[in-house]
């Protein structure tokens, strides 16, 4: 789920992406929220994306324990809407002209709404993490023994004994 959780946020990134690399519009973009939002998209969702999903996979060769998959469904979901509703807002913001780095809004500048957005969003990533940090836990202590080759991946990685041996 992970891993199809990164394409739709590393597009976004993308997108915006082109979007900054046209001079016009990055006349409109630079040095606001915009590109702090098109940053997290494109580096931390494409990162944390990718690294969750090589956990999941992964942890049953390294630790030869299976992940508890509905706490792992809940991480997910939470952690993609948490994502989401952190930073997507953020492009209106940039957009509304709204500059980074400042430690509170501008005279003119009505955003408290998409910060409460954003902030409630930060809330829900937390939350998620509290939940992997808990399965980890929860298969550490209780969690099921991993197969040889839990995912039917029938590659060599796979084909060795779980946990590997010495």
């Amino acid at each position: 789920m992970f891993a199809l959780g990164f394409i739709p946020t590393f597009v976004i990134g993308g997108v915006t992406g082109v979007m900054v690399s046209v001079p016009p519009a990055d006349y409109q973009f630079h040095d606001t929220y915009f590109v702090v939002a098109h940053f997290h998209y494109t580096l931390i969702g494409s990162v944390i994306f990718g690294s969750f999903a090589a956990a999941y996979y992964w942890w049953p060769k390294i630790f030869g324990r299976l992940l508890n998959e509905r706490l792992g469904k809940w991480h997910f979901w939470l952690f993609l809407i948490g994502f989401h509703m952190t930073f997507f807002v953020l492009h209106f913001a940039g957009l509304m002209g709204m500059p980074r780095r400042y430690f509170t809004y501008l005279e003119g500048y009505n955003l408290a709404a998409i910060n409460l957005v954003s902030t409630i969003g930060s809330w829900i990533i937390a939350a998620s993490v509290l939940i992997f940090i808990t399965n980890v836990i929860y298969t550490s202590v209780r969690g099921p023994k991993a197969k040889a080759d839990p995912w039917d991946g029938r590659t060599l990685e796979w084909a060795v004994p779980t946990p590997i041996p010495f």
